[in-house]
């Protein structure tokens, strides 16, 4: 069972945090810290307590957007330990997900924190923890993933995008962007991935970082040695190793 630390210095988040986590059956123990040298003290007595102690600890979860060190500080401190905790980050700012990951994140939860985001969260942790084996929570349906749509999330909500209306994916890091018609979405998902995925779904590899759908390729440009191609109204660089194959695809595609 999994020990957890919830840090937020804005108490009524840090409340429901650490009631939800409670809930959760795969949480033993659960405890707050409103900030991070606060958390900070209370990782450093698991570290002397030893992995079997009393006061030790298996996940932080923790806010990024603290006075004073930040969640980000705390979690590039934790990577320098021994034998450091795993780390979710919980937060309602999506544009420091590419950086969570870099420092090696569990996951990335979206304020308002809703129970099955959490529930799946502690799974990725106890998985990885090795402290459980895969089981359903109590309460909460589990889905097979659905190949005609993929899901993302926006300030705490759950939206399934259609893989048809998806023009290009361009990386970031462990993360993608999957760029549509109507916006963009930052999902946990390396390009390497998508690209073994959708294949079969007509999404070509043209760069190192992008992935392209044929069927949203209005244009083939060629300027000067260089190729491009336009997709959902960008101008997308095609590699020169991925230039006569795009190129031979389309053409049959016409």
């Amino acid at each position: 069972m999994l020990r957890a630390l919830a840090v937020d210095d804005e108490r009524p988040s840090l409340e429901e945090l650490v009631y939800l986590l409670g809930a959760d059956p795969r949480i033993a123990a659960v405890e707050g810290a409103g900030d991070a040298t606060e958390a900070l003290r209370r990782v450093n007595r698991a570290l002397e307590s030893g992995p079997d102690g009393p006061d030790a600890l298996d996940v932080v979860f923790l806010d990024i957007q603290m006075p004073g060190l930040d969640g980000l500080d705390l979690a590039r401190l934790l990577t320098g330990f021994a034998r450091p905790p795993l780390v979710v980050f919980v937060t309602a700012h999506e544009d420091f997900a590419v950086q969570a990951f870099d420092l090696k994140a569990v996951d990335y939860v979206l304020k308002p924190v809703r129970r099955e985001r959490l529930a799946e969260a502690v799974r990725r942790a106890a998985d990885l923890s090795g402290a459980l084996p895969r089981i359903p929570v109590p309460g909460i349906p589990v889905h097979e993933p659905d190949p005609d749509h993929i899901t993302v999330e926006l300030g705490g909500v759950t939206r399934f995008v259609a893989v048809d209306d998806i023009t290009h994916v361009e990386a970031r890091g462990d993360y993608a962007r999957l760029h549509t018609a109507q916006g963009s979405h930052l999902v946990r998902i390396p390009l390497s991935t998508l690209e073994e995925r959708w294949r079969s779904r007509g999404f070509v590899r043209i760069h190192r970082r992008h992935l392209v759908a044929l069927r949203h390729v209005g244009e083939l440009r060629l300027d000067a040695g260089t190729v491009s191609v336009v997709a959902g109204g960008e101008e997308l660089q095609v590699s020169r190793r991925h230039a006569r194959e795009l190129r031979d695809l389309l053409m049959r595609r016409a």
